[in-house]
């Protein structure tokens, strides 16, 4: 069984973040909702209409966020799960949750990036020569970070598993989940 912080906030995509929790959880992980507060967040649902060249947002679930980044040691977790939305705009500008993605790479644990959450890897500082998918509006943000963007349901780079978008999910939590398999297998 892995312990698995989800890092999200408010505007947090909904599909991703309670999609990766209960998925999780059916599979015998521990996951833990991380955010810059510890509060009720306020997740949002972005779709993609006919006609229109970006997403759409609408007002989504709340969820408790389990613990803020501040009080996390990352050494108590044996992966972590950055899902996308807007979130990723503002909690990359927390010192803690940047200090939580660098112990991730620098121990080589499993990390899942999907959506926007390359903006976190890339205030990190973690994805130089890196291949990442994301959504494809930051394509040129992480080439311009060094890393090498893949326009695919799912990639994989040592420790890092990650995908463009919410429709990508069951690809991602199928990464996540194998990843997790061969670093701490689920005894049933």
């Amino acid at each position: 069984m892995a312990k698995v912080l989800i890092a999200t906030g408010d505007a947090g995509e909904a599909f991703e973040v309670l999609y990766m929790y209960y998925r999780l959880k059916e599979e015998g992980h521990e996951p833990h909702i991380g955010a810059v507060h510890k509060k009720a967040l306020r997740l949002v649902l972005h779709d993609f209409e006919p006609g229109l060249e970006t997403y759409v947002e609408h007002p989504g679930y709340r969820f408790e966020a389990d613990v803020a980044f501040a009080d996390v040691d990352p050494a108590d977790y044996d992966a972590l799960v950055i899902t996308g939305g807007r979130a990723p705009e503002y909690i990359r500008l927390n010192p803690a949750m940047r200090e939580i993605v660098r112990h991730f790479f620098t121990n080589d644990k499993p990390v899942g990036a999907i959506c926007h959450a390359a903006q976190v890897l890339i205030a990190a500082g973690v994805v130089r020569d890196r291949h990442v998918a994301a959504y494809e509006a930051m394509a040129p943000d992480v080439e311009a970070a060094g890393g090498h963007f893949e326009d695919r349901e799912l990639v994989e780079d040592g420790n890092l598993v990650s995908s463009r978008v919410w429709p990508d999910i069951w690809a991602f939590s199928r990464g996540v989940i194998q990843m997790l398999e061969r670093v701490a297998p689920v005894v049933k």
